[in-house]
């Protein structure tokens, strides 16, 4: 094979790969009809091309009917669709340390358990004592596809320091250093925040008068 046709092929291959799915099968069978005498076998051994795909587009060709790929069936299953007992034990471990969104903005349910700590607890049930357990890294996609996302709980913030409050202590300081007689009882008393309750919580809204 001289250089022009070694360049010729090398083109070919390269305008092969720039096609996808029944526009590449189509053009794999013309330049085999043309080059190869129709023979898949040999195109494979002169292109690299799978001899099944040519093979498939010549039937293609002579047909008229064009086969539709299932690329969605390609590849590896998920390991929780494939497995659906391994689903089921990482909801009920991660159940009970998974909480919603607050403020109900969203269907997402977060976990403060790491994927570490999921794979720990999975090893400790008797169904993985001799089955494999997922490795940390696939155990939090499969987290991250089952809709849970690791976040701390978050706990209750404390209010501001208002600009009155230095003020407030400075007043019981100077009335707790004041002289009292001797029969004087003090009393200490912890006061709480107001809250509104009945017509005046929620600025006035009910939320059993709203429509269901």
């Amino acid at each position: 094979m001289d250089d022009s046709a070694t360049v010729t092929d090398d083109l070919l291959r390269l305008a092969a790969q720039t096609l996808t799915g029944n526009r590449r099968r189509l053009f794999q069978a013309a330049v085999t009809d043309r080059l190869c005498d129709g023979s898949p076998r040999r195109a494979e051994r002169r292109f690299g091309w799978g001899r099944a795909n040519i093979t498939l587009g010549q039937h293609e060709c002579r047909t008229g009917i064009r086969c539709v790929e299932n690329f969605a069936a390609r590849g590896r299953p998920r390991l929780e669709d494939d497995d659906p007992q391994l689903a089921a034990d990482i909801r009920a471990v991660v159940e009970n340390h998974t909480y919603t969104d607050p403020e109900l903005k969203t269907s997402r349910r977060y976990c403060n358990f790491s994927a570490r700590e999921v794979r720990e607890e999975l090893q400790k049930l008797p169904r993985y004592q001799n089955h494999p357990v997922p490795s940390e890294r696939t155990m939090r996609d499969i987290l991250n596809r089952m809709g849970y996302r690791l976040k701390g709980i978050q706990k209750g913030r404390p209010l501001k320091k208002t600009k009155d409050t230095d003020a407030i202590f400075d007043n019981a300081a100077a009335v707790k250093a004041q002289p009292k007689e001797p029969n004087t009882l003090e009393i200490s008393m912890d006061t709480k925040a107001k809250v509104n309750e009945g017509e005046y919580a929620r600025g006035g809204k009910n939320p059993d008068r709203g429509g269901r």
